[in-house]
């Protein structure tokens, strides 16, 4: 057994937004073998989706530390704090700036593994999204369909894939369905920005609480994300709360907050139009409904299930429709990995392959190379610079003059003042550019 596997672990995690922590923490938690002693530090990107107590708490994962960062005062951080693993929550953009800088702070010394990947479904932007995480150690994909067409995005520019590697969503699990709730539980799982406008968001919330009118005898949830005041990975521009006011409801209908999977502790079937709930449902062999009321298209993200028999209307559901999922595309998504005999099947082996990859770079003798990202300032020198300038870094990954640094700790004035100017700079992005951007359209 490798040294690695048994050893002290020391991961950090940087995420800027509430879910990609959960996917960021639980990955850690998965990445890390269950006999080594590991310590988990947090560090959260300051932006527009920073998240909150509370939706740091609903994850579930204590974190050993836990503190609020620019990039570079991230940066700052990694060149002190001797980890074992480090794993890049982020857009992106964000990954490859941090690559980048980190690959100008630690040079061709001692440093971590690095690991990075996707929270969910993969359904747009798949090359750009791939190349801007190319140059980590293990870039991973979340079933074996996303890992051959990574590898082919990879292949197909000449860079090396040898860094995909397959695992599986780290927040599947649960107990199997068994059916049988009373009363009979319908969720719909929302998104803050699928859909995108007013009237085909106002559509599927007539259509859910027509659905409760029709099925009193069901109680009828609408799952939302976050709370009035909190954001996501994705500006919510029109929350379902604001979209609910002044609505007659059903008494059977209501909305509720709260960790997913114990939401669907209590479903018995679970709509949404793509949200990567479908796949937790499904994993745990939820009877899962994917609208195709708005059409099936890209920008829905609901053609990615195409293949998967969960397609289907809110017509064909209020008639009492319920779908069957397609084993082999189910299979081939990484959830029920085992079959509908087996439950959760080969989850619980999903993160071998990655885990032993850890294992041997961490024991690699002379330590590891300098991170290598396919964009540089040959092959990308008009894109590449701008990524990193909004990181505050220059072309080389060196922080440019003036920027946020952590070279000594704010004082309460300052502190202050930060906090002010952050609520200002969200309330901006989030409430008052929203505002301007729909007056631009009239």
């Amino acid at each position: 057994m490798p040294a690695s596997a048994t050893k002290s672990l020391r991961v950090a995690v940087l995420a800027d937004s509430d879910t990609r922590w959960k996917w960021g923490a639980l990955t850690a938690q998965r990445l890390t073998p269950a006999a080594a002693e590991v310590r988990l530090d947090g560090y959260l990107l300051r932006g527009r989706a920073t998240p909150t107590a509370r939706q740091l708490g609903e994850v579930g994962v204590q974190a050993d530390s836990l503190r609020e960062v620019t990039g570079v005062e991230f940066l700052s951080a990694m060149t002190g704090e001797p980890y074992d693993v480090l794993v890049l929550a982020l857009v992106g953009g964000g990954v490859q700036a941090m690559l980048h800088g980190l690959r100008a702070a630690w040079g061709s010394g001692k440093r971590p593994v690095v690991v990075t990947g996707y929270v969910g479904v993969v359904y747009e932007k798949l090359a750009d999204g791939l190349l801007l995480r190319h140059g980590a150690d293990l870039v991973l994909a979340n079933s074996r369909h996303d890992a051959d067409r990574f590898r082919s995005v990879y292949e197909g520019v000449g860079a090396d894939a040898s860094s995909v590697t397959e695992v599986a969503l780290p927040f599947l699990g649960g107990a199997p369905y068994a059916g049988g709730h009373d009363p009979f539980t319908v969720v719909f799982a929302a998104q803050p920005s699928v859909p995108d406008n007013r009237t085909d968001r106002a559509y599927l919330l007539d259509r859910l609480i027509g659905h409760a009118r029709k099925h009193p005898e069901r109680e009828v949830l609408l799952k939302l994300r976050s709370k009035p005041g909190e954001h996501t990975t994705h500006i919510e521009e029109l929350p379902y709360q604001k979209l609910v006011q002044g609505k007659d409801l059903p008494a059977n209908f209501r909305l509720v907050y709260g960790h997913m999977g114990e939401v669907l502790d209590r479903t018995d079937l679970l709509v949404t139009v793509s949200s990567t709930a479908a796949l937790e449902a499904l994993h745990r062999r939820i009877p899962t409904a994917v609208l195709t009321d708005l059409g099936v298209r890209e920008v829905l993200g609901n053609h990615h299930f195409t293949g998967s028999g969960c397609l289907a209307s809110w017509e064909q559901l209020d008639a009492g429709h319920r779908p069957v999922p397609d084993e082999e595309w189910v299979a081939r998504q990484g959830v029920a990995a085992g079959g509908a005999s087996s439950g959760a099947g080969s989850y619980a082996t999903a993160f071998d392959t990655a885990r032993e990859r850890i294992a041997k770079l961490l024991d690699r003798p002379g330590g590891l190379p300098p991170l290598n990202p396919y964009y540089t300032t040959e092959t990308a020198p008009g894109y590449l610079p701008g990524i990193l300038a909004r990181h505050h870094l220059g072309p080389d990954g060196v922080p440019l003059p003036g920027a946020p640094a952590a070279d000594k700790a704010p004082g309460p004035v300052r502190q202050i003042v930060r906090r002010a100017a952050r609520g200002a700079y969200r309330h901006g992005v989030q409430r008052v550019a929203p505002v301007i951007r729909r007056m631009g359209e009239l």
